[in-house]
């Protein structure tokens, strides 16, 4: 046992079930006794024959993790560590649920070293059934994480966490755009440094399904396409058409070639099992005809005369080619999104993606485990892992058979697996018991045992006779994420609620310069022509931004005519995308946005000469559909000015000025050592919420490693950069009041607006910047704001996970870690221990500060929100609290909240 000073996070509840005297209660009311609640007594049901012992069990090997950052002596290092994992086993008859309070601990100064890749030389292959790694079939789980979309710093947590939630595979598109930015010149460099990716995941032991594509869909700027790619002359994306041909076999020969310099290839000893060619191109193929299905054919042949060594694959793809290719997203399926990650820069695709990618994965935005989501997948991916050896033994579909109107079984097991020196009761046997019924438990009989089936759900036998998981009963444990101001002062971590006092009196002052940006023509790289030129065309996705200018001369007749009427000219554009600013003479008269929309806008015009400035604007690339070389950005259709007396005008073939970008992205001004280029003055209350805006301030980062994110509510529309790095789009839209449900019920088919959140609010207002692009003090803060935001109102936040929860009950089932699987007997899966445990988990950089609820009865609510119920042992809480005793306990629910 430990020192009784030292409160627990790295600490497992383990019990041992063992016979007790029935004790009959005169009334039900003293079912519950809170008198009768200390480490050496029992709170019980009547009827109950059977309690818990608990005691703590100290992993050793974790005792060292802080070492390098605490060296005070031993005993601290074991304080800190044991104070980040509290865990709970518990015996039939009992539930155990916690709510824990977080502190924050100080892991600047930790490294993580990078080690050699984990691999032999191994072959890979597949049959019917399954990918086979030197000759054996294997059941393997994929997570996708889009380097890019994360820093090189973030990468081997992201890559740790999805090895400990299951996963053996490590999947992500290869991104054109990204690495070849200019025709032939190539970037390999920080988030694009996709071979220190690829060895990372090796280091992990992990494989990697390197989905090249090259069009990637992905939410990704045009789809991965590099903008160049559409100005090659008579190109058609896609199809077979041989300009396109081309370009995609350079690159795709260019990735597989540097995997194999980088001996990244399976028969290499690298961790390179799949590779993909297209994807998802059954979704638009019908468009080409039979172009399409020729180009289909073609891409294989390409892909396999490589020489890779590892097998291709394609997604959505009902027609690939047999014995060259098979279509993945049939064969087998993967998570897309174990972690979405963040768009920065101008990388989101569109129109109209927000920077965040989060998705709602098992790991968040900023690398945190969204629990109880990665949990449960965590425990549903080791059931199905100890399913493996019956489900690659099959040869056939698995056996069906009925067990009610909306129940069935899939076993996977039967006379054809066995062999000579096999007996029935030795081969491997897994079962799926599934009830498809959307409202209803079924109680339903398998091999002569009863099993209760939530709605909605499937139970997994491993061994066909005890259910590992079920999933619809979710036992992992429940995070509750807090965002607070960042402090520039170590945190101390003591009890939550000096620490929250520390966080909400404690924000970072800035003080902002500014500089406006000029409306219309600023360089004499600016060019005039007669007529409406595309946006891409000219600007080559250099920058979101485009100006048309032209000129309008107004009468004293046509003035005249509107003070007549009481009206005002009106400029009209037939049809745009994505958002147009547009300006009469330097003033703003007013926005559109939308795609391919018609843009109405009253102005207001003087005698004589007028000029007018539309400031075109992308946020982001068409990223999905057939023909996207076709897809431009700016204006379609014809440009006119109606309402003037002399009639409507049309200046489709005026002359126009066209200027690419923004003068301050020209100078760069949001480089620190360029960004005094500019004549920055103090801001005043008069350029506050003014339109084409520069400001710029300085913070000092937070202490430690928990995430850091900008609030950008107050906001309108633009740009950031921290340090020179581009964290991506702001736009403060704010989301449909309607759609949303107040409760949420996830059974039944999938529904892409079932279980919608966050109606009528802004659609993202934190912004990610990663701990790699901070500095401890005088971070550069640059903005630009197109549509009028208040900078005074920005702030920086720290996100975290501050309260954790968890519950344990005599009907849950037992930790999947107890199943073993028995290589004597061929694989075959077994459990002998069934006892239920619970265990909560702090993220790294935080310790349990708290328990602050604790029931040991029947607790009523939800995490943050328990109350006691009739059922409660008074001294719940100071005995989970005082960890150094045994915890004897039955029949009923212990809840802990802690933080």
């Amino acid at each position: 046992m430990p020192p009784n000073n030292v409160r627990p996070t790295a600490a497992r509840f383990t019990s041992t079930a063992m016979p007790h005297p029935m004790i009959e209660y005169a009334a039900l009311s003293r079912l519950c006794d809170p008198d009768l609640w200390h480490p050496h007594s029992v709170c019980r049901a009547a009827g109950s024959g059977i309690i818990a012992d608990f005691f703590f069990a100290w992993p050793a090997s974790r005792q060292r993790l802080y070492t390098h950052r605490h060296k005070k002596d031993a005993s601290e290092e074991t304080t800190m560590e044991s104070k980040r994992v509290l865990g709970f086993p518990i015996g039939i008859g009992a539930v155990v649920l916690i709510v824990v309070s977080i502190a924050l601990i100080n892991l600047s100064q930790f490294i993580f070293a990078e080690r050699p890749l984990s691999f032999e030389p191994f072959n890979v292959s597949y049959d019917h059934r399954a990918l086979i790694i030197d000759g054996r079939r294997r059941m393997l789980i994929s997570a996708g994480i889009h380097y890019p979309r994360a820093t090189p710093e973030m990468w081997p947590d992201l890559i740790a966490k999805s090895k400990e939630g299951g996963a053996d595979v490590i999947q992500s598109y290869a991104f054109w755009n990204g690495h070849e930015p200019v025709r032939g010149q190539y970037n390999f460099e920080g988030n694009y440094d996709i071979v220190k990716f690829v060895k990372l995941v090796g280091a992990k032991g992990l494989y990697f399904h390197f989905r090249i594509g090259p069009y990637v869909c992905a939410e990704w700027n045009f789809g991965g396409f590099p903008v160049w790619l559409r100005d090659i002359p008579g190109i058609e994306f896609r199809t077979d058409n041989a300009p396109f041909k081309e370009e995609m076999q350079r690159f795709v020969k260019k990735m597989v070639d540097l995997m194999k310099q980088e001996m990244l290839f399976s028969w290499q000893g690298g961790p390179i099992i799949l590779l993909q060619i297209e994807n998802e191109y059954g979704n638009i193929e019908s468009s080409f005809g039979q172009r399409g299905k020729d180009y289909v054919k073609w891409a294989a042949r390409m892909a396999v005369g490589l020489g890779a060594g590892v097998p291709w694959v394609m997604c959505r793809q009902t027609d690939a080619p047999e014995n060259i290719l098979f279509d993945s997203c049939v064969r087998f399926k993967f998570l897309g999104h174990y972690f979405g990650g963040t768009n920065f820069g101008r990388t989101s695709g569109g129109p109209f993606y927000t920077t965040s990618y989060d998705y709602d994965a098992p790991i968040d935005e900023y690398g945190l485990l969204r629990q109880p989501k990665w949990g449960h997948l965590k425990d549903l991916h080791a059931a199905i892992k100890l399913c493996e050896p019956s489900l690659v033994s099959v040869d056939n579909s698995p056996q069906y058979k009925r067990l009610g109107p909306k129940q069935e079984a899939h076993v996977y097991n039967g006379p054809e697996y066995l062999n000579s020196n096999q007996s029935r009761n030795e081969i491997a046997c897994s079962a799926f018991l599934a009830n498809i019924d959307e409202r209803n438990t079924a109680r339903v009989t398998f091999r002569g045992r009863a099993y209760t089936l939530p709605p909605w759900s499937v139970s997994i036998l491993p061994d066909c006779e005890n259910v590992a998981f079920n999933t619809a009963k979710v036992n992992a444990q429940i995070s509750v994420k807090s965002i607070e101001p960042g402090l520039s002062r170590p945190l101390d971590s003591g009890r939550s609620e000096e620490l929250l006092h520390q966080l909400r009196d404690s924000s970072i002052s800035m003080d902002w310069k500014t500089v406006k940006e000029p409306v219309g023509a600023w360089s004499e790289s600016n060019f005039t022509v007669h007529g409406i030129l595309e946006h891409l065309n000219v600007t080559k996705d250099t920058s979101d931004y485009l100006w048309y200018i032209t000129r309008l001369h107004v009468s004293d007749e046509d003035i005249s005519f509107l003070e007549a009427n009481e009206d005002r000219p009106t400029v009209v554009i037939d049809s745009m995308r994505d958002i147009v600013h547009i300006f009469i003479n330097g003033k703003l008269a007013g926005s559109t946005f939308g795609r391919w929309v018609k843009v109405v806008q009253p102005v207001d015009l003087q005698l004589g000469d007028n000029e007018l400035a539309i400031l075109s604007g992308t946020v982001g690339l068409q990223n999905y559909g057939a023909f996207l070389e076709k897809d431009g950005a700016g204006f379609r259709g014809g440009i006119k000015l109606t309402g003037l007396k002399s009639g409507e005008i049309d200046l489709s073939a005026s002359l126009w000025t066209y200027q690419v970008g923004l003068q301050g992205e020209f100078m760069k001004i949001y480089a620190p050592d360029l960004q005094e280029s500019a004549d920055w003055v103090d801001l005043s209350s008069n350029s506050i919420s003014s339109t084409l805006t520069w400001y710029k301030t300085y913070f000092d980062a937070p202490d430690g490693i928990v995430p850091v994110a900008l609030d950008f509510e107050s906001m309108g529309k633009g740009q950031a950069w921290v340090n020179g790095h581009n964290i991506g789009r702001f736009w403060s839209l704010v989301a449909p009041k309607n759609g949303c449900q107040e409760t949420c019920d996830y059974r039944g088919a999938y529904n892409e607006n079932k279980c919608a959140k966050n109606c009528g609010k802004l659609t993202q207002k934190w912004y990610h910047v990663p701990r790699s692009w901070l500095k401890s003090s005088d971070n550069l803060l640059v903005i630009f704001e197109e549509t009028g935001g208040n900078p005074l109102g920005i702030s920086v936040n720290l996100h975290y996970t501050r309260t954790i929860c968890g519950s344990v009950s005599e009907s849950d089932y037992p930790p999947l870690h107890r199943w073993t699987r028995q290589s004597s007997i061929h694989g075959r899966t077994s459990i002998s221990n069934t006892t239920p445990e619970m265990q909560l988990r702090c993220d790294d950089g935080h310790v349990i500060s708290d328990i602050v609820f604790a029931s040991y009865g029947t607790p009523l609510g939800s995490c943050q929100h328990f109350s006691t119920g009739q059922c409660h042992a008074d001294s719940s809480l100071s005995v989970v609290s005082n960890t150094a005793g045994i915890l004897a306990v039955d029949s009923r629910i212990l809840v802990l909240e802690a933080v």
